[in-house]
């Protein structure tokens, strides 16, 4: 597996290059042309400076997230066919400039949710927070300024004020989308975009629910081991893959993180590995990456990883805001960098361990 960090590009990241460069074992990124809107063709003279502006910090880019999906392809609007031809074009540039990894979701109006960007800890970090109970009662069109507060000056991805402004419409365009409706939708668009994926050798990672249920009546697909599995079975194609996020999956604690693992062997193309700590089933807190600080027992899905062969860029996900840092809430620099090390610990110790089995037998 290869160490990285997502970076959202020098004009909206506080977190520099040079300081990533800087974490023991980072040797990639995980980026976006952050400014580019849902449906817009990236160009390839932008994904070279993007890549240019990155290596000659003494980083590579290990994958993108995201190339988000419009809209009109997710409700199978009647011009999604636009939208989707936009989307394959981008991707021909990217494998043109030598990018092999996409990750993307099909989340309806909201990329992810949360109720609380700061809550406050015993220790006094703050972490991004879920609570059922805040959900239910507020307005969806509300939802936007009730946490946009919190966001230190920066912008969320998923939750970006012009999209926001939008979002009764957002709801009318699924108001007759099931989770069935939705799943057909994501089938045909994978349909369409393999053949490109296939001459260029691109892998789709498909990023879990976030949380793994429906939110304010929006279907959600992307949510168990039987879905994904269907989902791999309906397009069976080697580059038709998983982001495996186990704090997305595991926001619903009937999903055994290891054993979905085990099940997708070679169809994870990417993961991220974060921790969660739950108050009750629909309330949880992101928590530090140590298993004992939160509910996931994080050598056995680094151990899972690690028997399925997995050889893909992995990143620590959300971080606490520790030390007084100011930052994008969940991608601050100190806590990422110590989750980073935690996971290498890992996964050297593991890799250690077997082979010395391997020696012994």
């Amino acid at each position: 597996m290869e160490m990285t960090l997502r970076w959202y590009g020098s004009k909206f990241d506080t977190v520099t290059l040079k300081q990533i460069r800087q974490i023991p074992g980072v040797t990639g990124v995980i980026t976006t042309l952050y400014d580019t809107k849902p449906g817009e063709v990236w160009s390839r003279e932008n994904i070279r400076r993007l890549k240019e502006e990155v290596e000659a910090a003494g980083l590579h880019i290990s994958g993108i997230e995201s190339v988000n999906v419009h809209d009109a392809i997710k409700t199978g609007a009647t011009d999604r066919d636009l939208y989707i031809e936009n989307y394959i074009e981008t991707l021909k540039n990217l494998g043109e400039e030598n990018l092999h990894l996409v990750c993307y979701n099909f989340m309806p109006v909201f990329d992810w949710t949360r109720t609380e960007l700061a809550r406050v800890r015993a220790d006094g970090s703050t972490v991004l927070a879920y609570t059922q109970k805040a959900v239910d009662s507020i307005d969806p069109e509300k939802m936007f300024a009730s946490i946009a507060g919190d966001m230190n000056g920066t912008v969320m991805p998923g939750w970006e004020p012009d999209r926001m402004e939008h979002v009764k419409e957002l709801f009318a365009m699924y108001k007759n989308i099931d989770e069935e409706k939705l799943f057909e939708n994501l089938i045909y668009f994978l349909g369409k975009i393999m053949p490109v994926c296939d001459e260029y050798d691109i892998n789709m990672a498909i990023h879990p629910d976030d949380p793994a249920w429906s939110v304010f009546g929006l279907p959600r697909i992307i949510i168990n081991k039987e879905n994904i599995l269907r989902l791999m079975k309906s397009v069976d194609n080697p580059h038709n893959g998983v982001a495996f996020c186990t704090g997305s999956y595991g926001t619903n604690l009937k999903n055994d993180l290891p054993d979905m693992i085990r099940s997708l062997k070679g169809r994870i193309h990417f993961a991220h590995v974060r921790n969660l700590k739950f108050h009750s089933p629909t309330d949880f807190e992101e928590a530090a990456h140590l298993s004992s600080d939160g509910t996931f027992d994080m050598y056995e899905i680094m151990k899972a990883l690690y028997d399925i062969e997995f050889d893909g860029p992995i990143r620590p996900d959300h971080g606490r805001m520790i030390w007084d840092e100011k930052a994008m809430p969940g991608y601050g620099l100190y806590d990422r960098a110590l989750g980073a090390t935690y996971l290498n610990g890992l996964w050297e110790a593991i890799e250690k361990s077997e082979k010395r089995k391997m020696r012994c037998s």
